[in-house]
């Protein structure tokens, strides 16, 4: 693997980690708690979007083959995404929404925070742009975190049913490959084994303020890195990809 190939297919991983959680969350819209809650997370969700497209247009033009976003995004099957698994996962009640939300808001921020300073110039400008819309996101979900943990019996038991959930799919956003490590050298990627201490830290300190409980070991499920998915994501795809597939010059 040269390094076009591995900025290709790590601005495509990024690329298709936003897009897919965009595509969860916008399922939320107009089904809210309430009309405030509902707007917030339909502009989180245009946030998360706005990134995965700026992530796919930089993969297009990285690869030259004339590919464009909207090729990448629709023309893909399950395979050929590198989505992280735990942005693929159901929505379920709110809390579960949230929690899966606070995980990867955690890890964002201080990924992103660390691309912003690559030497590749494009992620970088994605990344800076991305820390300020990230910083608000966590604040919002890791607030409903602590509401829901210290609220009442039943939104705590939701809570640690959500938590038993999801836990498995966190380890996986800290695997990296030969993509990472050719890049890491080149001072392009981030070195993920220095942000897991410091993800690890902030989460457990969120999770023993919401009165949940953290298993001592569990099981990582891992495979996105590879192509490999839960089976969700054809779900996700199948629903995405209809309309373009059925009218693919269609311009709107």
């Amino acid at each position: 693997m040269n390094s076009n190939e591995a900025l290709f297919n790590y601005t495509l991983r990024l690329g298709d980690t936003s897009l897919i959680l965009a595509q969860r969350l916008s399922e939320w819209t107009g089904h809210g708690p309430f009309l405030e809650e509902d707007l917030a997370l339909t502009n989180i969700a245009l946030d998360i979007l706005g990134r995965g497209k700026s992530l796919l247009e930089y993969a297009a033009q990285i690869e030259g083959k004339g590919r464009s976003a909207d090729d990448l995004a629709f023309f893909r099957n399950e395979r050929e995404y590198f989505n992280a698994l735990i942005v693929e996962q159901s929505n379920g009640d709110y809390a579960k929404t949230m929690l899966r939300q606070a995980f990867i808001d955690c890890f964002d921020l201080l990924f992103y925070t660390e691309l912003a300073k690559s030497k590749d110039s494009v992620l970088a400008g994605i990344a800076a742009k991305s820390v300020k819309e990230i910083t608000y996101h966590k604040r919002h979900s890791f607030s409903w975190i602590k509401r829901f943990g210290n609220g009442t019996e039943e939104s705590a038991s939701r809570l640690q049913h959500a938590f038993d959930e999801l836990w498995q799919f966190t380890g996986e956003l800290f695997e990296m490959t030969e993509t990472d490590t050719i890049l890491i050298k080149e001072n392009i990627a981030v070195d993920l084994a220095t942000l897991k201490p410091m993800w690890e830290k902030e989460i457990q300190e969120l999770l023993r303020e919401a009165h949940i409980n953290i298993p001592e070991t569990t099981f990582m499920q891992k495979g996105s890195r590879q192509g490999l998915h839960t089976e969700y994501l054809g779900f996700i795809l199948a629903e995405m990809q209809t309309l373009p597939r059925m009218h693919p010059t269609a311009k709107w």
